[in-house]
């Protein structure tokens, strides 16, 4: 895709198209327009515009990363396992874009953040629904989560659906259940609208597998596809957490939320717990 404005004045044989009927073909595709007039402020100052755009693109990659997700845990049901480490790599990246986004937000002072923090309402980020349903894909499923959607019948049937199939570390421990290995069936059978706990059954599994890498290849990379995940994903919470602290403290987050205190026990939590506690007994 070229990144070159043409001069609307140039003249020759290597003059781009410029002349449309409506639309430009890129803002059909990208519909610019729309983006870059979805931002309705609501207070008089400038640095709101800031975080908004900001919570804005990290929606954006939040609906990214779910589809990473969905199509690695779609791929390892069919025991495509090439597919599902390839998105699992492309998220990686994703991921990393992600977390970047704190960076303009990263040094808010209170006095900045208590400039506009009133246009947010009773707002809060764990109300995204988009992130809600990565953390489903991750295993962290809670039922209570779907409550702030009732009023919305599309978000809420879209989390309904993500609370009750296979997280995509289900997927994962189904494949190794499929080849031979050692995953319990309290695991294999589990509800799945309850949130993954740690099994030492699977742990053992783990240990098993990163302890022979010729032999478990394919798995072994599978595995350090996933820990790069679950790496990332625990960056993104403690740049949260330390984003947070810097603008607010320790005060009550918005939407009635605790704040601090609620981030700093999500930045204690692994995603794919074993995979990081089976590495002690290799």
């Amino acid at each position: 895709m070229s990144t070159i404005h043409p001069d609307p004045e140039a003249t020759g044989a290597d003059t781009p198209h410029l002349d449309f009927a409506g639309t430009t073909p890129y803002e059909d595709y990208v519909q610019a327009d729309v983006l870059t007039h979805l931002q309705h402020l609501r207070s008089d100052d400038p640095g709101e515009m800031v975080f908004l755009v900001t919570t804005q693109v990290m929606e954006l990659w939040f609906t990214v990363i779910v589809h990473e997700w969905e199509t690695a845990a779609h791929a390892l049901r069919q025991d495509r396992l090439t597919v599902a480490r390839d998105a699992l790599k492309r998220s990686v990246r994703e991921l990393e874009a992600l977390n970047a986004s704190w960076t303009p937000l990263a040094q808010l002072t209170p006095a900045q953040f208590n400039s506009y923090r009133g246009a947010l309402g009773e707002g809060s980020g764990f109300q995204s629904a988009m992130y809600r349903r990565m953390e489903f894909l991750l295993g962290d499923k809670s039922a209570s989560m779907l409550v702030p959607h009732r009023g919305a019948p599309r978000v809420h049937a879209e989390l309904e659906k993500a609370l009750a199939e296979p997280s995509l570390y289900d997927e994962v421990l189904a494949l190794l259940g499929r080849r031979g290995h050692g995953v319990p069936q309290s695991v294999l059978g589990r509800d799945l609208t309850q949130k993954y706990e740690p099994s030492p059954e699977v742990e053992a599994v783990w240990a098993e597998i990163y302890a022979d890498p010729e032999r478990y290849d394919d798995l072994v990379r599978l595995g350090e596809a996933l820990t790069d995940v679950g790496e990332l994903v625990w960056r993104w919470r403690n740049d949260h957490l330390v984003a947070t602290r810097r603008a607010m403290g320790s005060k009550t987050g918005t939407g009635g939320s605790a704040g601090v205190a609620w981030l700093e026990k999500r930045a204690t939590k692994n995603v794919f717990p074993e995979l990081w506690t089976a590495r002690s007994h290799v």
